[in-house]
Formats: structure tokens, C-alpha cells, sequence
């Protein structure tokens, strides 16, 4: 069996599996790191979103072969490690979710801050502020219906990024 090496959340990885294995199930079932979310495992609802050398991408659509040693892999579990951590060791984006109590079920919510993390980046390298027509881009499902509670973290954490 082949042995993909990678970077996780800061850590090189070596794992032996198939060349064809999504990403998301070598991350769930052989790794155990379980917040990338299953959700359509079609690249549909995004409930997997994580960093992929820092830009959003969906792991159940990416096979394990397609990554290198040099790439880094960076779960919702990594996210607070990629900046100066907040006293609750928390990524700003990860506090506003709790601030603005956005969460309802909280199956996607770590996919839509994947997603939102990697929004302000872009646009914050851009020298411009979030937009509504930026918010309109973020195409990850909530199934509870909490998008106009997103909106507004989304908003307060790229003051506080």
C-alpha cells in the first residue's frame, strides 16, 4: 500500500492508503480528526471545508495522492495555531461564532469558519473590507437556516483578524 506523507495542523503525517482515498476519510477514519464534517462527500455543502496552504478547500473532493510533503493541511482543530490565540485559546473567528451565538445544530459551523477564515485572508490582502456581495461567495449549506448570524461574525471577526 502507498504511503502519502503531508502536513496536519503543523505535523508531518505518513499514512498508507489507497492512491484514490478521499482526503476526508484518511483526515475521519485513519487520522481521527473528526472536524471536517461528512456531509455530501460530493463537494456540494462544504461541511468538510478546511485550509489547503492556507486557501479553503473541500477535502472530500480531493484524493489523498493529489498531496505532498510540503503541503499543509490545516482542520478546524489547527485553525487556533495559525495566529496569536485568544485567552480561551480560540482563533478570533472561532470566539465571534461563540459571541454571536451563531451555532444552532453546529454541524457545519466548523466548515463555515473554515470558509470565513479563508474569506478575510483573501480580502484582507486585498486592503478592502468584507462586502455582502463577499458574504454572497461563501457557498457552505447550513441546514438550520443560522446564514444571517454568520453574516454578522463573519463581519465582526474580520475586525478582529
Amino acid at each position: 500500500m502507498p504511503t502519502h506523507t503531508f502536513r496536519l495542523n503543523g505535523e508531518q503525517i505518513d499514512v498508507e492508503v489507497q492512491d484514490d482515498v478521499r482526503l476526508l476519510w484518511v483526515l475521519r477514519d485513519l487520522l481521527g480528526v473528526t472536524g471536517p464534517k461528512y456531509g455530501c462527500g460530493i463537494n456540494v455543502c462544504k461541511a468538510c471545508t478546511s485550509h489547503l496552504n492556507g486557501r479553503a478547500f473541500n477535502p472530500c473532493a480531493v484524493p489523498v495522492s493529489d498531496l505532498g510533503p510540503d503541503d499543509e493541511v490545516t482542520t478546524i482543530e489547527g485553525l487556533p495555531a495559525t495566529v496569536d490565540e485568544g485567552p480561551d485559546g480560540l482563533h478570533p473567528m472561532q470566539q465571534v461564532w461563540l459571541d454571536h451565538d451563531v451555532a444552532q445544530c453546529g454541524y457545519c459551523q466548523p466548515g463555515q469558519i473554515m470558509a470565513a477564515v479563508d474569506l478575510v485572508r483573501r480580502v484582507s490582502a486585498e486592503r478592502r473590507t468584507v462586502t455582502d456581495a463577499d458574504l454572497d461567495t461563501i457557498r457552505n449549506i447550513c441546514r438550520c437556516g443560522t446564514y444571517p448570524r454568520i453574516r454578522r461574525a463573519i463581519a465582526d471577526g474580520a475586525a478582529r483578524m
